[in-house]
């Protein structure tokens, strides 16, 4: 099991080596604005973990594990980013499916994942939905912690 941490290592490698051929410790550092060391003691625990191949100065590369996860990860950001798109929530929607996304579990996100597609698939509930949102008078419960 990989710690927040390495999981948000992973999933920006992978995301990088769907665009890039070679992917370099700085290209990570840069994405997510983190130091060069930082970087390398990830990818040392990750490569011990067998996710990547890395060697020092030369690229680094997924493992079949590697992008087998990777792909997972991305797929569980983009269920919480249709998520909060699909419930109208008024927020940074990449920062919370981040905030997010390391606290629940598979269970939760499969729960999550079908009820998007679920409400996806018939406006006349999105509609519903919608209009129950936008009747509630009710002060917002975070507006009285303000």
């Amino acid at each position: 099991m990989l710690s927040p941490s390495l999981e948000d290592y992973l999933e920006e490698i992978y995301g990088l080596s769907l665009i890039k051929r070679e992917i370099r410790v700085r290209d990570i550092a840069e994405k997510l604005n983190v130091s060069s060391p930082s970087v390398v003691k990830a990818l040392r625990k990750l490569h011990d973990a067998s996710y990547i191949i890395y060697k020092k100065y030369e690229g680094i590369h997924l493992t079949k594990e590697g992008k087998k996860l990777g792909n997972l990860l991305v797929k569980r950001n983009h269920v919480l980013q249709e998520f909060l798109s699909v419930i109208n929530s008024p927020c940074d929607v990449e920062a919370e499916a981040e905030a997010m996304e390391h606290y629940l579990s598979p269970p939760t996100i499969w729960a999550i994942e079908k009820l998007v597609e679920f409400m996806k698939k018939d406006p006349e509930i999105m509609k519903k939905f919608e209009s129950f949102c936008g009747e509630s008078k009710e002060k917002h419960w975070s507006e009285e912690i303000e």
